[in-house]
């Protein structure tokens, strides 16, 4: 539960006077500028609006600018109006370092709200660690960091498969081929995906990966016919995920008996390859656009009357903006003197929001999510059934697939 106001001002305060005397060479070189100045906060915006991923990373920066615009217009945080820091790092891990650099140490902005990519993500976690800010990531990833200067609130491992997993081998059977782009997060997916498989009796026939951009996917769908798998599990991405899509219908293969189960393929996918390539598929994911909540209809009708009544949302871009909100929840807690990112990240541990996915909570050991799983099937228009939802929000446990190790306040522990 939240602590009261009392608490997180006194709470502030000790943590700024810590920050003073542990970091001299941030605190004290500048001790005289307050983050909170002339009536505004500056936070940074961090999102590629170029190159290969400015396709889903337009969306984020859309839905966080909304959250601003939105927390402004009701009064700003105790008057204090959001300023936001626009940045794009034009898909590329070096310019992301770069304008996180930028942001943090020139602009003096109090958070960042940024990237999309886990290569993106690693490029400015040491920036931010070394400079004792704070950066807020609204993407799933595959988990395994537990750095205290990043607030993670998309979905890691045991959030999306330990539901979807085992009703998978239920529905369809225990004969599984893992396909995904050659990068860190889909290895990792699916080594927690072969954990759950052993545990309930399934194997893997296959196993394989393709470079990113990857669009031929000819010998692919050939050993799907040959193989004849139950599921499936897709974590192919990008602009490649369409291509499979495309070439798995056109080969004629059959979802109803050999579906794709993705944990990427969200509504932005979707509207790039058409409904009719993704329908019959599944998804699993906190949020879908067509979740049934008055907080949902108002985040999608305001989303569209901002942004254009073509423009889908989708699982990341709900965190993007929910996020924002929880950065608002918790610097209303401070007095203007005492926010700087230390107390804004002792303020926000157990924060509670109703989000357009239900009500989320930041895990204050390791500054993860509290999501709400769902599992999703793909429709010709588009848009997703919601066929089942867990019962309640479920812990994040970014070493699920390391059962030794644990993100703590004081950091990975061997367990």
């Amino acid at each position: 539960m939240n602590k009261n106001r009392r608490e997180f001002l006194k709470t502030g305060a000790a943590v700024s006077a810590f920050s003073l005397v542990g970091f001299p060479h941030i605190w004290s070189k500048n001790s005289s500028l307050a983050f909170a100045q002339g009536g505004e906060i500056k936070v940074g915006v961090l999102f590629s609006l170029t190159g290969t991923t400015a396709i889903i990373e337009e969306s984020l920066n859309k839905a966080t600018l909304m959250a601003i615009e939105e927390i402004n217009a009701s009064g700003g945080i105790n008057g204090l109006k959001i300023t936001p820091v626009i940045e794009d790092p034009a898909s590329d891990p070096a310019t992301f370092a770069e304008k996180a650099r930028k942001l943090v140490l020139s602009d003096r902005c109090v958070s960042v709200f940024g990237s999309y990519t886990s290569a993106s993500r690693k490029a400015v976690l040491p920036v931010f660690e070394k400079q004792e800010n704070l950066f807020w990531y609204p993407t799933l990833y595959e988990g395994r960091e537990c750095s205290k200067n990043v607030i993670y609130t998309g979905a890691v491992p045991n959030q999306q498969q330990d539901d979807f997993v085992p009703w998978l081998v239920e529905k369809f059977g225990k004969r599984w081929y893992l396909i995904g782009s050659n990068y860190i997060y889909p290895k990792e997916e699916n080594n927690y995906c072969k954990k759950l498989l052993e545990g309930l009796g399934a194997e893997v026939i296959a196993e394989e990966y393709v470079p990113l951009g990857h669009s031929e996917f000819s010998s692919v769908i050939n050993k799907f016919r040959s193989e004849k798998p139950n599921v499936i599990f897709s974590t192919v991405v990008g602009d490649s995920v369409v291509a499979l899509h495309r070439q798995y219908r056109a080969a004629g293969l059959d979802p109803a008996t050999m579906p794709m189960a993705s944990l990427t393929t969200s509504e932005n996918e979707v509207a790039a390859m058409g409904g009719d390539a993704a329908a019959g598929h599944f998804t699993s994911a906190p949020y879908f656009m067509v979740f049934d909540s008055p907080e949902n209809q108002r985040f999608v009708e305001a989303y569209r009357s901002r942004w254009g009544g073509d423009k889908v949302t989708h699982f990341v871009s709900e965190s993007a903006y929910f996020q924002v909100h929880l950065f608002k929840q918790a610097v209303a807690k401070l007095t203007a003197g005492d926010i700087n990112p230390l107390t804004i990240r002792e303020a926000v541990k157990g924060e509670e929001y109703k989000a357009p996915q239900g009500l989320v909570k930041v895990e204050s050991e390791n500054l993860h999510c509290w999501l709400r799983p769902k599992i999703g099937q793909c429709k010709p228009d588009g848009q997703f059934d919601i066929l089942t939802q867990s019962a309640d929000w479920l812990e994040p446990n970014p070493y699920s697939a390391y059962p030794n190790q644990k993100c703590t306040v004081e950091g990975l522990k061997q367990i």
